[in-house]
């Protein structure tokens, strides 16, 4: 028999950010605790930030019946002279039986002793309580408070519970709040508990008293709200989603509402106006023509006629928020870029202040600038520059616009356009969909930052481990990669620890190429074999890493592979016990069957060619198979003339280096 379940646990408004960071896992544990419990079936999780919500329209009233068996000792060792030894009489007790009345069942290794016994379901009511305890306990917000004289904690007090089962009010507690049939409406209704007798009353109530309980309707009602402004304005409102999210979190009945602000703040860069806004008071930024204007939406909670009040409240705790970044811009401006405050700023235990630092980064900067013919000494200045603004007042209060704020300052003070690009963008890519840095120059200013992470953490043991990586060194590998191949960048992490390492004491080399090689691993959609055999050429050049996997990738996943991998991997079979690193010499004149003449004379022509690019080469190695199936065929390699052997194994041999100079092809499996 099922009936509809309705459990709501009213708790003092959530904060939306740690809430948000558990939202995703809600569900998954309730859902495992409904399996535990055996009472598994389909529900709604809905939250408003004064209440959590789990619905489930068709709920069982009483567990299944089951069957619950239980294997003992062998009843070789459970008895002995006929009677029932120790091993019988404890699992006889086990199972709350005499031993007589215990079974015997054959597994396939003799006989055991077996106990089968019917077991009746609970009652889902005498489950509940534990249940939503349990559920409770396993929310994790970060954060928790205790309130009143409890030693518990939850993220926020827990004001009020309701089980309802049917119309039965299911008997629990938590945090020493019983179970009622009572909930609240929105506070500018009523500040008084309202009751219910059932689950659509309590849907139909909290509709009436200004609760929207579905986070999906009270999104739907802001971004409609938002699309009137914008058609009645002419403006266009930045949705970030992020924002959206949160303010859907922590309003029970949303209104958008669009508030202005003094046209002189819109003197400060936008990225400052928007950053205040979002992160001090929730309120979306509006554009008009690309250009931001000084509107703002606000997303109120209040349920009223009249919202000009709000409005004007809004506006009017905006102005102090934008004086202060208006202060800070004027500030820093004066006082101009200076890195000299980054030395009594340290960067990490061990490796020195964040001077230091640069000075380490002005170093990989220069070497990568002679490398791809960058100005040498601008670069150097970049990198001396680019954690200037961390010691300016606006990055202080906003540290989200470091890097951003040195772009505006260095461009203030005249510095180059290439300069205060790179200040902008040097800690580009920073998530997975990031823009990259959009020039050669800025790229090496960003790489400089993260090969330094790199090389300086592995160097003092701050290595990540498991899925800690508090420096971000995984996502810093990967913004590697991916610069070097988006600007077609050759480099080559192994010469760049061997050239820079003296910078590094304690560095150890072997450590750092294998967590980035494993890095490459993650980055790369390719079948793991195909990367493992370019690794295998020993290149070490990102680049070009990159480029003979495009060339190698799709010929694997062709459908003929199968028949390339048979022949090549008795090409890797038969000189296998070749030094396949010697210069292997083969001797024309020692030729004598036909297939391995017209073997030799192919592999030459496929030589002495140039190739435009990689996927061109392997083309014409892998077009080699024809030759070698006929010498593999009708070619004895291991001929009774030594040199004729060693000749033979020789042109297989070359063929082998070929191939390894892109992959070695012995490491594909499919």
């Amino acid at each position: 028999m099922n009936k509809p379940l309705l459990i709501e646990i009213g708790v003092e408004e959530l904060p939306a950010i740690p809430f948000l960071k558990e939202l995703p896992n809600i569900e998954k544990k309730w859902a495992k605790i409904l399996e535990e419990n055996r009472l598994l079936c389909d529900f709604d999780f809905f939250y408003t930030p004064r209440r959590l919500v789990l619905w489930h329209r068709e709920f069982q009233v009483k567990q299944e019946d089951s069957v619950e068996e239980m294997f003992g000792a062998p009843v070789k060792i459970a008895f002995k002279d006929a009677e029932p030894t120790p091993a019988a009489l404890g699992f006889a007790k086990k199972c709350g039986v005499s031993v007589e009345e215990l079974e015997r069942k054959d597994q396939g290794k003799g006989e055991v002793l077996y106990y089968k016994k019917e077991v009746s379901g609970i009652e889902a009511k005498n489950l509940l309580n534990d249940m939503v305890n349990e559920f409770i306990s396993s929310l994790d917000f970060g954060k928790s408070m205790r309130w009143a004289s409890r030693t518990d904690s939850f993220i926020r007090p827990i004001r009020s519970l309701a089980i309802l089962l049917g119309e039965e009010v299911v008997e629990a507690e938590l945090f020493g709040v019983k179970s009622s049939n009572f909930s609240y409406a929105h506070r500018m209704v009523s500040y008084e508990p309202f009751t219910y007798d059932f689950a659509g009353d309590y849907f139909c109530k909290l509709d009436k008293n200004g609760v929207i309980l579905y986070p999906d309707e009270r999104r739907k009602r802001i971004l409609g709200q938002m699309k009137e402004i914008e058609a009645s304005n002419g403006v266009k409102i930045d949705i970030d989603e992020e924002l959206l999210e949160e303010v859907v979190a922590i309003t029970e009945y949303p209104t958008a509402l669009i508030g202005k602000f003094d046209e002189e703040f819109l003197e400060l860069p936008q990225e400052v106006i928007v950053t205040s806004m979002k992160e001090h008071q929730r309120y979306f930024a509006v554009y008009k023509d690309g250009e931001l204007t000084n509107n703002f939406i606000v997303v109120s909670n209040s349920k009223t006629e009249d919202f000009s009040y709000i409005i004007a409240g809004n506006e009017k705790v905006l102005r102090p928020r934008l004086a202060d970044g208006m202060f800070f811009w004027k500030n820093d401006i004066a006082n101009g870029l200076s890195n000299e405050g980054l030395k009594k700023l340290t960067f990490v235990e061990g490796l020195g202040s964040m001077y230091e630092k640069c000075e380490r980064e002005a170093k990989i900067a220069t070497f990568l600038a002679e490398k791809l013919g960058e100005d040498k000494e601008l670069v150097q200045k970049a990198v001396m520059l680019s954690k200037a603004d961390l010691m300016s007042e606006m990055v202080f209060e906003f540290t989200e616009l470091q890097g951003l704020m040195g772009y505006y300052y260095a461009k203030i003070a005249g510095e180059k356009e290439e300069v205060y690009t790179a200040l902008k963008e040097q800690y580009l890519p920073d998530g997975e969909d990031s823009e990259l840095p959009s020039t050669v120059f800025s790229s090496i200013i960003a790489l400089s930052y993260k090969l330094d992470n790199l090389m300086g953490l592995f160097s003092v043991g701050k290595i990540p481990s498991g899925s800690k990586d508090p420096f971000g060194l995984r996502r810093a590998s990967a913004g590697i990669v991916k610069i070097a191949i988006e600007h077609k960048l050759p480099i080559d992490l192994e010469e760049i620890i061997d050239t820079l390492s003296l910078n590094y004491k304690g560095l150890q080399k072997a450590k750092l190429v294998e967590f980035f090689n494993e890095r490459l691993f993650k980055i790369f959609d390719v079948n793991p074999s195909v990367l493992k055999a370019v690794l295998g050429s020993n290149e070490s050049n990102i680049y070009e890493i990159s480029q003979k996997l495009c060339a190698l990738n799709p010929i694997v996943l062709s459908d003929n592979f199968k028949e390339y991998s048979a022949t090549f991997k008795r090409v890797a079979n038969i000189i296998k016990d070749l030094d396949i690193n010697s210069e292997l010499e083969v001797k024309p004149e020692l030729l004598e069957d036909k297939e391995e003449i017209e073997l030799y004379e192919v592999f030459t022509s496929v030589t002495s060619k140039e190739y435009s690019n990689y996927e061109e080469e392997l083309d014409a190695l892998f077009a080699l198979k024809p030759q070698l199936d006929n010498f593999f065929d009708n070619v004895f390699v291991n001929h009774e003339n030594d040199s004729i052997k060693a000749n033979r194994k020789n042109i297989i041999g070359k063929i082998y280096q070929t191939f390894k100079e892109i992959a070695d092809i012995k490491e594909i499996t499919i």
